[in-house]
C-alpha cells in the first residue's frame, strides 16, 4: 500500500511539473502577429500585359511594401492595416514560370507566388484611316509580333495570305529570333515578300494566318480609294487586269447611271478618276462594277463589284425663340430645288440634326401647325447654326396695389391651356408663344379667380411684359371680451404664402384693414400677449367678430395644508413667460384673488411666511374664471401655526 501511495504521489507531482512548464511557456510566449504572405494572385497564367490582382498581408501595420516580379520591382505602396491590395501588368518577359514576391520593407519578410507567362502571337496591317481604303494592286505591310516566347529562341514564322475567294493562298517564311525577353517585332510586305503570283488583284477581304492557328487578321482591298464621297468629289477607281484588256466600268445609284469603256495600260492597271459625284446626287449607296469585254476576258472570283456612299454632312440646327431660348418640337422641313430632302424635329435642347450634302437649301420652321420662319443655307462641310423662330416670350409680374410682389399666383393661359405659377419674386415667364394671336390670362390664388387680362394681339418681338394687379379686400374686425365688451387690442393679419402683414389697433373694439386678396392668419394681442388666433379667407369683403375669451378672467388661488385647512398670509405669485404679476397674500380663507387677468399658461409660485424660495411651483392652463387649489402636504395648521407634518 505504501508503494501504491508513493506511485500516486510521483504521478501527481509529474503532472504538476508539466502544467507549470506549460503555463510558464505560455506566459512568456510573444503575442501573435500578422505574417507576411500572399493570399491570392488572380490570374496565375496569362500573356505579357495581363492585369493581375494581388491580395496579401504584411507584418507591419500600415507599413511600406514592395512588389517584385523576378528581380525587378514593379511597384511599392502602403498597407491598410496589415492588408495589401494591388494590381499590376505582367511585364515583357520570356515564356514560363516567374516569381511574384511581396516584401515587408520594414522587416524584410517576404512571401512568393508563381505566375506563368504564355506566348502571344499577333499579325496586324497598316490600315488606312477610314473612309480611305486600299485599292487593287496596292501593297500591304504586315506586322508580325511575338511576346512572352522563349528567350533568344529561333523560330520560323509561316505567314499565309488567303484571297477573298478562299481558294488561293500565298506563303512567306521568315526566320526570326526573339530577344532575351522573348519578344520579336518585324514586318513583311505583301505581295513582294510572298510566294510567286501573290497579288491584290481581287476586291474583298483577305485573311492573314500566322503559323496556321497562332493568330489571324484581315485586310480589305477595294476598287475605290475611299468608301465615302461627297458631291463634286472625284471618285478614284483602280483595278488590275491583263495589259491592254478592255473593260466596262459602270457607276449606279439613285438617279445616277454612268458607264464607260476603258483599256488597261501596259502593266494591266486601269486607273480612272474622270467621274465626279454629281451636284444633285442623293444621299445613299452607290455601286461600282467592272467587267471585262475582251475576247479572252479575265474572270475574277469574286467579281469587281464594290459599294460606296454619299453620306451627307451633319447639320446641327438649334431652334430658338426671339429671346434666344432653345425651343423643342420645332419641325424643320428642308428643300433643294423645291423638293423636300429632310424633315427633322428639334429635341428637348432645341437641336435638330439633318444630313445634307453639298448644295444650297431652303428651310421652313413649323410650330404647332404654324410657320414661324424660314432660312437659306449653303452646305460645304459639317456645320452648326442657330435659327431664331418668330416666337415671343411673355413676362408676367403679379403685384398688389402697393407694388408688393405676389408669389404662387396661378395664371391659366388660353389658348395654351396651360397653368403657370409665379415664383417667390412674383414673376413667371411664358416662353415661345405664337405672335399675332389673342391670349387670355386668368389669375387666381387658392383656386379663386381675382383677375382676367386679355392680350388682343401678341406683338412679334422678343419680350412682351405684362403686370397683373392683385386687388385689395376690406376686412372689418370687431373685438370683444367674454362679456361682450369692446376691447382695444392690436390686430395683426398675415398672408399665408406671401407673408404680407397688415397691423392695426382697434378703437372701441373696431378696426378696418385693407388686405391683398388671399388667405390669412389673424392674431389679436394685448401688448405681447396673444389673445386669439384664427384663419380668414379674404376673397371678398369680410366682417369678422372676435371674442377674446381669455381676457378679463378672475383667478383665485386657494392654499391649503395637508388636511385641506386654509393657510392664510401665504404669498402667491403668478407668472407669464417669466414675467411676474404683482403678488398677493392669502386671506383667512386661504384664498388670493387676481381679477382682470389674461388667461393662458400661467405659473403659480407659493411662498410661506418670509421664505425666499417657493414651497410650491406649478403651471396651469387658464381658459376661464376659476379657483385653483394648491395643497401643501408638508404642513398642517395647528392653533394658527404651521407645523411640518414630519413633526
Amino acid at each position: 500500500m505504501a508503494e501504491t501511495s508513493l506511485r500516486k504521489i510521483k504521478a501527481v507531482t509529474f503532472l504538476l511539473l508539466v502544467l507549470t512548464s506549460i503555463l510558464l511557456t505560455l506566459s512568456f510566449s510573444p503575442q501573435a502577429k500578422a505574417e507576411t504572405e500572399i493570399i491570392s494572385l488572380t490570374p496565375t497564367f496569362g500573356n505579357v500585359g495581363t492585369i493581375v490582382q494581388l491580395t496579401a498581408n504584411i507584418n507591419t501595420s500600415d507599413g511600406e511594401y514592395r512588389l517584385m516580379f523576378d528581380e525587378d520591382e514593379l511597384l511599392s505602396g502602403s498597407a491598410t492595416g496589415n492588408s495589401v491590395t494591388a494590381s499590376f501588368s505582367v511585364p515583357h518577359t520570356f515564356e514560363g514560370d516567374h516569381t511574384v514576391m511581396i516584401v515587408d520593407t520594414a522587416t524584410g519578410e517576404n512571401d512568393t507566388a508563381t505566375f506563368t507567362v504564355a506566348p502571344l502571337h499577333s499579325v496586324e496591317t497598316d490600315v488606312p484611316e477610314p473612309p480611305a481604303q486600299r485599292q487593287e494592286g496596292d501593297p500591304v505591310t504586315i506586322f508580325v509580333n511575338i511576346t512572352g516566347a522563349k528567350s533568344n529562341h529561333a523560330y520560323v514564322a509561316n505567314i499565309t495570305v488567303q484571297t477573298p475567294s478562299g481558294n488561293l493562298t500565298y506563303e512567306a517564311l521568315k526566320d526570326i529570333t526573339t530577344t532575351g525577353a522573348g519578344d520579336f517585332y518585324g514586318n513583311l510586305t505583301y505581295p513582294d515578300d510572298f510566294s510567286a503570283d501573290a497579288n491584290t488583284n481581287f476586291t474583298g477581304e483577305y485573311k492573314i494566318i500566322f503559323n496556321t492557328t497562332l493568330a489571324s487578321q484581315t485586310f480589305f482591298i477595294g476598287l475605290t480609294n475611299s468608301t465615302e464621297y461627297h458631291r463634286l468629289q472625284s471618285v478614284d477607281i483602280k483595278a488590275v487586269y491583263k495589259p491592254s484588256e478592255n473593260v466596262t466600268l459602270t457607276i449606279t445609284g439613285k438617279d445616277v447611271r454612268h458607264s464607260e469603256n476603258l483599256t488597261a495600260n501596259s502593266d494591266g492597271i486601269i486607273h480612272y478618276t474622270n467621274w465626279t459625284v454629281p451636284s444633285n446626287a442623293s444621299i445613299g449607296i452607290y455601286t461600282v462594277n467592272i467587267t471585262s469585254i475582251s475576247s479572252e476576258p479575265t474572270m475574277k472570283t469574286p467579281p469587281d463589284l464594290q459599294y460606296f456612299t454619299v453620306p451627307g454632312f451633319d447639320v446641327n440646327v438649334t431652334t430658338r425663340n426671339l429671346a434666344g431660348k432653345p425651343v423643342a418640337n420645332i419641325a424643320l422641313e428642308t428643300f433643294e430645288h423645291g423638293t423636300s430632302v429632310a424633315n427633322e424635329t428639334s429635341d428637348l435642347e432645341g437641336v435638330a440634326i439633318m444630313k445634307l450634302e453639298v448644295g444650297n437649301y431652303s428651310c421652313k420652321a413649323i410650330f404647332r401647325d404654324s410657320e414661324v420662319g424660314d432660312f437659306s443655307i449653303t452646305i460645304v462641310k459639317e456645320t452648326s447654326l442657330d435659327f431664331y423662330c418668330n416666337l415671343t416670350s411673355v413676362g408676367i409680374l403679379v403685384t398688389d396695389k402697393n407694388d408688393n410682389r405676389v408669389p404662387f399666383a396661378d395664371v391659366y393661359v388660353t389658348p395654351e391651356n396651360q397653368t403657370i405659377s409665379t415664383h417667390d419674386n412674383g414673376t413667371v415667364i411664358l416662353y415661345s408663344l405664337l405672335p399675332n394671336l389673342k391670349y387670355v390670362l386668368n389669375a387666381s390664388r387658392y383656386n379663386m379667380l381675382f383677375n382676367t387680362t386679355t392680350i388682343q394681339q401678341l406683338p412679334l418681338k422678343d419680350w412682351f411684359n405684362i403686370t397683373i394687379i392683385c386687388p385689395d379686400v376690406t376686412l372689418r374686425v370687431n373685438v370683444t371680451d367674454i362679456h361682450g365688451q369692446p376691447l382695444n387690442v392690436a390686430v395683426r393679419v398675415q398672408e399665408l404664402t406671401s407673408g404680407l402683414c397688415y397691423p392695426e389697433d382697434t378703437f372701441n373694439g373696431k378696426a378696418v384693414l385693407n388686405c391683398t386678396f388671399g388667405r390669412y392668419i389673424m392674431k389679436t394681442y394685448v401688448g405681447e400677449i396673444l389673445l386669439n388666433e384664427t384663419s380668414v379667407d379674404l376673397f371678398q369683403n369680410q366682417n369678422v367678430s372676435i371674442i377674446c375669451r381669455l381676457y378679463g378672467l378672475t383667478v383665485s388661488v386657494r392654499v391649503v395644508d395637508y388636511f385641506g385647512q386654509p393657510i392664510s398670509n401665504a404669498n402667491v405669485e403668478l407668472q407669464r413667460e417669466d414675467l411676474a404679476i404683482s403678488p398677493k397674500r392669502t386671506e383667512s380663507n386661504g384664498t388670493a384673488t387676481f381679477p382682470d387677468l389674461i388667461g393662458g399658461s400661467l405659473g403659480v409660485n407659493v411662498y410661506l411666511a418670509d421664505q425666499t424660495q417657493p414651497c410650491v411651483s406649478a403651471t396651469y392652463l387658464i381658459e376661464e374664471t376659476k379657483t385653483i387649489e394648491v395643497r401643501i402636504g408638508k404642513y398642517v395648521v395647528l392653533a394658527g401655526f404651521l407645523v411640518e407634518t414630519s413633526q
